[in-house]
């Protein structure tokens, strides 16, 4: 079993040879979605799992996921936890500072609803969408990792479907 036959559906092999072909766009696209660079924003006790996925038990890296301290450097950012209003214009920044394309995540209650604080505190964002955009919402108090890694695993899914060309030409109007 060689190289070619591991690949993805969209690349055809050539009969009786070694080569791959493919579009640019298919390549560009396949890379984009096996190599989300992330940068974690852990505000509450969703942290501690989200940094369970990422050690060696659950192994984030193993989907050509990699930490980055930097927002400049990162795609993808997690934001878990309990967002406050004092946090938020903090958390939008961040967000701000990311290259495009950029992706988030919601993970656990008080990220993506406001959790247990919904109704009784008044310093409590009711859901970090209502500052950045979220592509992934990933319920739970606090969600364990294997959902954290199927999260990423359809949002992977998304970016695949996500062309390119598509993107490029929104930036330029």
């Amino acid at each position: 079993m060689g190289v070619v036959s591991k690949l993805p559906v969209y690349f055809e092999p050539i009969p009786g040879g070694g080569l791959v072909t493919a579009k640019l766009e298919q390549v560009l696209d396949w890379g984009r979605a096996s190599s989300l660079w992330y940068m974690l924003f852990g505000l509450a006790c969703c942290a501690i799992e989200m940094m369970c996925t990422g050690a060696s038990r659950y192994d984030l890296d193993r989907l050509g996921m990699i930490f980055r301290a930097s927002p400049r450097q990162s795609d993808l950012m997690f934001v878990s936890g309990t967002v406050t209003h004092k946090m938020a214009p903090r958390v939008k920044l961040l967000y701000e500072q990311m290259a495009e394309p950029r992706y988030v995540i919601a993970m656990g209650g008080c990220a993506t609803r406001g959790g247990p604080f919904y109704y009784d505190s008044y310093s409590v964002l009711k859901g970090v969408d209502l500052i950045i955009p979220v592509d992934v919402y990933i319920p739970g108090c606090p969600p364990r990792p294997e959902s954290l890694l199927e999260g990423c695993l359809k949002l992977s899914e998304k970016v695949k479907k996500e062309k390119l060309s598509d993107w490029s030409r929104d930036v330029r109007q």
